[in-house]
């Protein structure tokens, strides 16, 4: 059991101390690096996702606004879910949770084979479905797990070192993704023959986590309900409902417009370069691989599809990963509300130079988004179950819930863009960073208030 005495994760000063070594003296850094690798899986899963927009266009003729229902189908999967897994969560523990989780991401990706002999929109979305009810009950498990692996005060820390092995994940999903369904010339991949091929190479591997998870001791940890002090001196329970916990309440809200931005931002980062990317100069076409670029028939060299999905992985999510592990150091020295209102304000501003016909300004503001995104879902996550004892396992489930955002936003995204361009799509993510913004700016007079009202 964890103290009961929490500092807010708003503190900085934790320079130096260990971040998984508990006041008991438990050290929980093994566990915490098998945690890690769910978060691994969880950004390989999301970032072959991300390509399939893009192909299922070109393989299934759909719009824009139509493949964004690979989305709508992953994220409702984590809707239904996410109270379930709360649930689940407390009925057999952090280790039965995970395990049910782990067996139905693997359920999801076999699924996909006959789902390839089917052929129809609906059958990968519902093996998008099934695979996204698993992973949410990684999600609602994992996150708040993270939080209690040590110190109550470096949860906001260790949280977002827990979530660098998501952005690794994110890196190699549409590689592996790419390398199977994407075209590595200027001619479309229109076939969903090879599609199972990724997913069958994620469910062998989850299979082996399911078993090692298995064998491996996971402590169920808790923090200790918030208390206050009773008029003899004792501490008293304060147990207040959590939809009056305002800090918690725009939490969910500010989770739901974080992953609305993230899955619109990510889903559409090839659309972008295919139709807003300038000519590449012919000097650096020619020093790319040919699998990268495309000669168009005006003369002027363009990336492919392929060739989008390696700058994803390479360059975009290797700015995200990089700024989840600068980000991670940054908490320790600055507040973590401070550090989310900050980002969130950059973000915005990448957003408007997508927006504006900025030609290769626009094409670095959205590489820069993806820097200034990777500290927001862990941190929102760390200050929306501050303080909340032993309502945290259902408060995760709440935050995880509003993940519903990337299954809505994003078909709104896309409608943007097929009715005015794709650059104009962007409209949507600017402003949910907006929110995001306020929320980091609010959180602690909202925390505040929340305590004066539980005293």
């Amino acid at each position: 059991m964890i103290a009961p005495a929490q500092k807010t994760p708003s503190a900085a000063g934790t320079k130096g101390k260990s971040l998984f070594v508990t006041a008991d003296g438990q050290n929980y850094a093994f566990i915490f690096v098998m945690v890690t690798l769910l978060f691994t899986l969880w950004g390989v899963c999301n970032g072959m996702i991300d390509i399939l927009n893009k192909h299922f266009q070109d393989s299934l003729h759909i719009n824009k606004m139509q493949s964004a229902f690979v989305q709508f189908a992953n994220y409702m999967g984590y809707f239904f879910m996410a109270i379930p897994s709360g649930m689940l969560a407390k009925r057999y523990g952090y280790k039965g949770a995970i395990l049910i989780g782990l067996f139905l991401v693997a359920l999801g990706a076999f699924w996909f084979i006959p789902a390839t002999h089917i052929g129809t929109y609906w059958s990968f979305l519902l093996g998008l479905f099934i695979l996204a009810t698993g992973l949410t009950c990684l999600e609602t498990v994992a996150n708040p797990y993270a939080t209690v692996l040590g110190p109550p005060e470096t949860g906001a820390v260790r949280i977002n070192f827990a979530q660098s092995g998501n952005g690794v994940g994110w890196m190699i999903g549409p590689i592996l993704g790419g390398q199977f369904v994407l075209s590595a010339t200027s001619v479309a991949n229109t076939s969903n023959d090879d599609l199972y091929k990724p997913y069958l190479i994620v469910g062998i591997v989850v299979s082996l986590l399911f078993l090692g998870f298995l064998v491996c001791k996971v402590p169920d940890l808790h923090n200790m309900e918030e208390t206050t002090s009773t008029g003899n001196g004792k501490l008293a329970i304060a147990a207040r409902p959590l939809l009056q916990r305002k800090h918690f309440v725009l939490a969910v809200a500010a989770q739901f417009f974080y992953v609305a931005a993230q899955t619109g931002v990510f889903s559409y980062f090839v659309n972008f370069l295919n139709s807003d990317m300038p000519a590449l100069p012919d000097g650096v076409a020619k020093s790319l691989p040919e699998t990268w670029r495309a000669l168009a028939k005006d003369g002027t060299w363009h990336v492919t599809d392929q060739g989008a999905s390696k700058l994803l992985s390479y360059g975009a999510f290797g700015l995200f990963l990089l700024g989840r592990f600068t980000g991670s150091f940054a908490l320790r020295q600055f507040k973590a509300q401070t550090m989310l209102a900050l980002y969130g304000l950059l973000s915005l501003g990448t957003m408007a130079l997508i927006i504006l016909p900025l030609g290769w300004i626009s094409v670095f503001g959205l590489f820069a988004s993806f820097f200034f995104m990777s500290i927001m879902y862990p941190t929102i996550f760390s200050l929306g179950i501050h303080g909340l004892g032993e309502q945290t396992k259902k408060a995760a489930s709440f935050i995880v819930m509003a993940i519903v955002g990337g299954a809505i936003m994003p078909l709104f995204m896309g409608w943007l863009a097929d009715q005015w361009g794709m650059r104009f799509g962007f409209l949507m993510p600017l402003l949910c960073f907006a929110f995001i913004a306020f929320y980091g700016f609010s959180w602690t007079r909202l925390e505040a208030a929340d305590r004066g009202k539980a005293a």
